[in-house]
This record gives C-alpha cells, structure tokens and sequence, in this order.
C-alpha cells in the first residue's frame, strides 16, 4: 500500500489536532481541580458559548458559568477531583470538532463531612479559532452518583444512591 506524502501529512495533522483537543480538556479539568480560575475560563471560546451542565442553569457565556463555579468551587473546605476517560474525538471540519468523555467526578466537603461521587458523560464541541481550539459547546448528564457521610468516628453512611434515568 502507497501512501501520498498528502495523505501523511492530513493524518498527522488530524492526530495533533486529537492531541490538541485531550490536552484542552486536561486542562480545564486539571484547573477546575486546582481552583485555577483564569484557566477555567480561558478553556472556553470568548463570545456565544453553551455549557449546560445537569443540575445547573444554562450558560452562554463563559464569565457567567465561571463566576457560579468560583463561588461554589473555591472555597475552603471543597476538594474537587475530574479524572476524564474513554474519550472519542471526531474533527468534524477543519476547525471543529465533537468530543465525548466519561467523567468519573468526586468532591470532598469537609464542612458537612461528605464525599460525592458522579459518574458523568460528557459531549462537547471545539472550535478553533487562531490557530488554538476552544471549548464551545459543553453538554453533561450524570449516570450515576453516591453521596457518603463520613461520622465523626470514620463511618460512612450512604445517604443517597442513584442511576440515571432509563434513555
């Protein structure tokens, strides 16, 4: 089998752009845990964007959606974990692109002694613009989730056990 130096070159640039795009979401996840607010911000487009993330109003653009994550996130006492898997990324043009994750999310509050656990999917689109992608689009629904009380002893309680709705 021959192949083109063209068709080399169109496949290596598809594989960047991928890369480009994990690297993106990496990014913005590793910063959600670390409370890096600039960097929460700076992984979506300026301009018209939507995120709409279940339990959470609809957001279009992305000072909005940052300043309720800050003032939930960023607090003491709150130790967030996004750990991103089982991601599939199809350019859908040569600046855009649609993505899915599983998200195996958990949040440590030690004020009310609780851990929540979130099984999460995740569908996103890109866009790049300048040369650089950008999240513009972010849709996610949770699948399952667990909600623990840790006892002043280190016992834990469930308090709530839940699945997604059948589809």
């Amino acid at each position: 089998m021959t192949v083109s130096l063209d068709d080399l070159a169109a496949r290596l640039a598809a594989l960047e752009d991928k890369e480009a795009i994990r690297a993106l979401k990496a990014r913005y996840l590793r910063a959600c845990d670390l409370k890096q607010v600039d960097v929460v911000r700076d992984s979506f487009a300026p301009g018209p964007i939507r995120i709409a993330y279940q339990g959470f109003p609809e957001f279009t653009e992305r000072d909005a959606f940052v300043a309720v994550y800050e003032s939930m996130a960023c607090q003491g006492g709150v130790y967030d974990i996004h750990h991103a898997t089982n991601w599939a990324i199809d350019l859908t043009g040569p600046d855009s692109a649609r993505g899915l994750w599983s998200l195996n999310f958990r949040t440590i509050l030690t004020g009310p002694r609780q851990v929540v656990r979130l099984a999460v999917e995740y569908e996103d689109v890109y866009r790049r613009e300048a040369g650089r992608w950008w999240i513009v689009d972010s849709v996610s629904r949770v699948t399952s989730q667990i909600v623990e009380q840790i006892g002043e002893d280190g016992s834990v309680t469930v308090l709530a056990l839940a699945e997604a709705p059948a589809a």
